[in-house]
C-alpha cells in the first residue's frame, strides 16, 4: 500500500523554492526546486503560478494530487497582514484541504530547533528575527529594512562599507582599506572607477552583494573601519536575538539561538566569536548555534506540527534531511 501525502512543504525565497510532499509517517514522497518567489516584483498571484509549476513537478513525482495541510514559508511575507493575505491566496490554488503562510525565517528556526521553541536571527541580503513557543506564541520584527528600524544584513553592510570607502579615497573619511579592496573585486583601480561603474549600471547592481565577503575579508586583515562594521552587526544580532526572547518570556531559560542565512552561515570567526561574547552578557542561557540544515526540513516540520505528527514521523523526515 503506499503511502498518504499529508504535508506540502513550501521554502520560497527571492532567489529559489524548495518544495517536498511529506507522508504522515514522515517519509519524504518527493522534492522539487523553482524559481524564486517575489510578489512586491512581479504580484502575488503571477508569483504564485511560478510556485503552482514547482508544486506540480513534486506532486507528479510523487503520484498525488492533493495534501492535508499546506505549510509554505514565503519571503515577502514580512507583516501578519501579509501572511493572511498569502494564506488565503495560498488556499484558493487548493493544494490541500488546509493551508498556513509563515514568514520564510519560521522556517530557518524550525530546522534547527527539536521543537517549535526558540529564537532564529537571519541575515542574507537583509536581516531578520522571530521566535517562537510550543504554545503558540511567537516574536517577530516587521524587517523591512531602515523603516523599521533594521540595520544590517548583506546589502546594508555592502551600503555602509561603499561610503567608507568612497570617503576614505576623497578625502572625507579617515583610511581604510576597503577604499582597495572594494574595487579591486571588480578589477577597478580606485573607488572612483566604482561608484561610476556602479551608478551608470556598468556594473549590475545585484552585484553589490559580491562585496559582503570582501568586507569579512578586510576585517579578518586587520583593518579598523571593516572590523567596526563586523563588530556593529553582531550587536545588532545579539539586540534582535535578545528582545525577542524578552518578549517570549525565555530570557532566564536555556534557549536555542540559530543563526541562518547566507551572511551568519558562513565562516566568520570575527562575527561569531563577537556575538557569542555579547550574547554571554545579554543572555547568558541563550545558546547560539549556526544552523545548515535546509529551511524546507523547516517547513515540513512545521507541518507535522501542525497535523499533531508523532514523533517518529519527526525523526524520519530529519534523518531524510540530515547526511
Amino acid at each position: 500500500m503506499g503511502l498518504t501525502a499529508s504535508v506540502l512543504a513550501v521554502d520560497a525565497g527571492n532567489s529559489k523554492t524548495d518544495v517536498a510532499v511529506v507522508a504522515a509517517d514522515g517519509s519524504v514522497l518527493a522534492t522539487a526546486r523553482g524559481g524564486g518567489f517575489r510578489p512586491p516584483v512581479v504580484g502575488v498571484e503571477a508569483a504564485l503560478d511560478t510556485l503552482a509549476r514547482t508544486v506540480a513537478a513534486a506532486y507528479e513525482a510523487a503520484g498525488v494530487t492533493s495534501v492535508g495541510h499546506v505549510s509554505a514559508c514565503l519571503a515577502n511575507a514580512d507583516l501578519p497582514v501579509e501572511e493572511q493575505e498569502l494564506t488565503a491566496a495560498v488556499a484558493a490554488r487548493a493544494w490541500g484541504a488546509t493551508a498556513e503562510v509563515r514568514n520564510d525565517a519560521f522556517a530557518i528556526l524550525r530546522a534547527g530547533t527539536a521543537e517549535p521553541r526558540g529564537v532564529a536571527v537571519v541575515c542574507g541580503a537583509g536581516i531578520n528575527c522571530v521566535g517562537m513557543r510550543p504554545d503558540g506564541r511567537t516574536a517577530r520584527f516587521p524587517a523591512l529594512g531602515r523603516i523599521s528600524g533594521d540595520w544590517g544584513g548583506g546589502w546594508g553592510l555592502t551600503e555602509e562599507a561603499l561610503w567608507h570607502a568612497a570617503r576614505a579615497e576623497d578625502g572625507r573619511g579617515g583610511p581604510t582599506a576597503l577604499a582597495h579592496t572594494l574595487p579591486a573585486h571588480f578589477g577597478l583601480d580606485s573607488m572612483y572607477a566604482l561608484v561610476e561603474a556602479l551608478h551608470l549600471h556598468r556594473i549590475d547592481p545585484s552585484r553589490r552583494q559580491e562585496l559582503t565577503p570582501v568586507l569579512f575579508a578586510t576585517a579578518a586583515g586587520g583593518d579598523p573601519t571593516a572590523r567596526t562594521l563586523v563588530d556593529r552587526l553582531a550587536h545588532e544580532v545579539v539586540a534582535m536575538a535578545a528582545v525577542a526572547l524578552t518578549r517570549l518570556d525565555l530570557l532566564d531559560e536555556e534557549t536555542p539561538v540559530l543563526l541562518g542565512g547566507s551572511v551568519l552561515a558562513a565562516p566568520h570567526p570575527r562575527l561569531h566569536a563577537k556575538i557569542s561574547d555579547i550574547l554571554a552578557t545579554r543572555a547568558p542561557r541563550a545558546t547560539p548555534q549556526v544552523i545548515t540544515a535546509s529551511p524546507v526540513l523547516g517547513a515540513a516540520l512545521l507541518g507535522l506540527d501542525h497535523t499533531n505528527a508523532p514523533q517518529t514521523a519527526h525523526k524520519r523526515l530529519r534523518s531524510h534531511f540530515t547526511p
